[in-house]
């Protein structure tokens, strides 16, 4: 019977989705797989059974080659660079030499040798000062090994002491081959006396062109004047102390006073540093050098201090004690100028950090006297401006929606250039009205602590937001004085807030600009205690046939909580508008102009509750 089916069976399926290799249970065509099936006891017979059954006993290696060390290690030498410090006591040229030496370790039979390399002329026996040998390391007997051998370490041979500092490439390779950390090498020590004879016999030193005569000539009687602070505050009982420091252009010399006041407690002395030329940088080894006793000269100083190492702003260490110039004199500033080409030098404030209680001109009065006084006012100034306010309608730029009803006042007053804001109280609002800032000077954003900018005339007008403390507000309108202020000053404000009062001057002429008259109107009279009666009897007509006044009395009730019998205008149209009371515009906006025509000063007058017409 022939084939006919040829397709073999899958071997992978799927588990909790993911893809695993599954035994075939049958071949192509769908034939039974022949296996043969071992128990689990087969198995462990199997794994425990140990190859030798198998294939027998493992041959044994041959064993490895016997090499002798002598000729392993033949010609392999480990070298070394080391130094020893031999006293020189009879000379009066040097008081020790540094005698550079090879070390070499034969690893063939581990024997050493010392060897130094030999220098022309040096007038000491050189060339091999310990022969091959093994050297001993202790009293016990035990020998120097290659492994005692390392960068940076000190042997010692014979009761000489050598230093290694370095060794060979090849040296570094085998030491680093047997687990052995390489230190890292050091600078080999240079032979005082080598190189002091290096140096020539005769030194020729070319006359400078420098004119000293010239220079005492021309700078003759000119003096620069510094004024210092040297602040002693760390060590104990210390304080700061001022100085005037003196700089001579004639011979560049350098004379410190100390600034004394009547009773401060202290020996009025002259001079803290007599006049002389003062060292910058001193040669290396003149660090103990006695100046106490004797005049520094040239050969110890490598810079002399000069008219450009003093400048105002900057710390200046003279003979170990750190000064800070504050200031100078307009001399000192001209000279600074002319000669370098430096702006004006500003005087530094010696005034410590502003620490945030009052004005910054209160806090600086704690620092110049024991008991602070108070800062000096522009007498003429506040004469001039007596009495001048400048104030400003302005409203509060918060996310909070219930911010955005609320109106301010501010105040500027000319004669101190301090603010203050006013809000308003509005009944029912929920915000607890009054005085929402008293009289103080404003600093502006992004001004510096130290050196404060407070806000100005210039700053206020239409359109202009102000920082307040974080409070940003907006300024919307201004008084008549305002306008005419700015007119009058026009020169103090910028092209922006002179825009801004044009364009409310503007608005306001065409606001009061008299409305054409037409052939049947006829002429406007001034507003009368009849015309406000006759206007209520016309609203309680609109309102007699309709159900909405009995919710229009309870409404105004709730708003008039002290039962006075008025309510606020904004509140009266705010009902209407809730209840939808049928009520032409017309007499709407005759209302709005008796009302105001009552109220005087154009402000939201009061509506009375009882005006309402009651149902029967």
């Amino acid at each position: 019977m022939y084939k006919t089916a040829f397709h073999r069976s899958q071997t992978l399926g799927y588990r909790n989705g993911y893809a695993v290799v599954r035994r075939p249970t049958v071949g192509i065509g769908g034939d039974h797989l022949h296996y043969n099936q071992l128990s689990q006891a087969d198995l462990d017979e199997l794994a425990n059974k140990a190859p030798i059954l198998t294939y027998g006993p493992p041959k044994q290696a041959p064993p490895a080659e016997f090499v002798p060390a002598h000729v392993a290690f033949d010609k392999k030498v480990l070298k070394f660079s080391a130094y020893f410090q031999e006293d020189v006591p009879i000379s009066s040229e040097e008081h020790y030499r540094i005698r550079q030496v090879n070390i070499y370790y034969y690893l063939e039979d581990d024997s050493m040798s010392v060897i130094e390399p030999v220098v022309e002329n040096s007038g000491i026996p050189q060339g091999k000062l310990i022969k091959r040998q093994r050297l001993p390391k202790n009293n016990v007997g035990d020998h120097y090994h290659w492994k005692d051998l390392n960068r940076g370490i000190d042997i010692t041979i014979y009761g000489k002491t050598f230093r290694i500092v370095n060794c060979d490439r090849f040296t570094q390779e085998f030491l680093e081959s047997q687990g052995i950390e390489v230190n890292p090498p050091e600078k080999m020590p240079l032979d005082p006396y080598t190189e002091l004879r290096k140096e020539p016999v005769r030194k020729y030193i070319t006359p400078s062109d420098f004119d000293q005569l010239k220079q005492f000539l021309t700078f003759d009687k000119q003096v620069l004047r510094f004024y210092a602070i040297w602040d002693d505050t760390d060590s104990l009982f210390g304080e700061c102390r001022h100085y005037i420091i003196h700089y001579y252009l004639m011979d560049d010399t350098v004379e410190i006073r100390e600034v004394h006041e009547r009773n401060n407690g202290r020996d009025p002395f002259p001079l803290l540093m007599n006049r002389q030329r003062m060292p910058k940088i001193l040669v290396e080894n003149a660090k103990n050098f006695p100046q106490c006793v004797l005049e520094i000269s040239d050969q110890e100083v490598l810079e002399w201090y000069t008219a450009k190492d003093f400048i105002v702003g900057k710390p200046l260490t003279i003979l170990g004690r750190t000064f800070f110039i504050y200031d100078c004199d307009p001399f000192t500033r001209q000279y600074y100028r002319d000669k370098f080409g430096m702006p004006d030098l500003p005087r530094v404030d010696e005034l410590p950090p502003y620490n945030g209680y009052g004005l910054i001109e209160d806090s600086a009065q704690n620092c110049f006297s024991l008991i602070p006084k108070a800062p000096r006012k522009d007498v003429i100034k506040m004469l001039v401006n007596d009495n001048k306010v400048l104030r400003y309608l302005a409203v509060l730029e918060s996310p909070i929606p219930e911010d955005k009803d609320r109106r301010f006042i501010f105040s500027y007053f000319l004669a101190t250039d301090m603010i203050s804001i006013f809000e308003p109280p509005v009944r029912n609002s929920g915000i607890i009205g009054g005085k929402f800032l008293g009289r103080t000077k404003v600093v502006k954003p992004f001004s510096s602590v130290d050196n404060p900018v407070y806000y100005g005339p210039s700053d206020f007008f239409i359109g202009a937001v102000i920082e307040v403390f974080g409070h940003r507000f907006v300024i919307l309108d201004t008084d008549e004085y305002v306008l005419k202020y700015m007119e009058s000053n026009a020169s103090q404000y910028s092209p922006e807030a002179l825009a801004s009062i044009k364009n409310r001057i503007q608005k306001q002429d065409v606001q009061e600009a008299p409305a054409p008259e037409s052939e049947n109107q006829q002429a406007v009279e001034e507003p009368k205690a009849q015309d406000l009666e006759t206007l209520i009897d016309t609203i309680q007509m609109h309102l007699k046939d309709h159900s909405c006044k009995d919710n229009l009395r309870e409404a105004f009730q709730i708003y008039d909580k002290e039962d006075s019998g008025y309510v606020e205008k904004e509140t009266f149209f705010k009902v209407c508008d809730t209840l939808n009371v049928p009520v032409d515009d017309s007499l709407i906006k005759e209302g709005q102009k008796l009302w105001n025509a009552f109220s005087g000063d154009g402000d939201a007058g009061n509506t009375r509750a009882d005006h309402i017409p009651r149902q029967g």
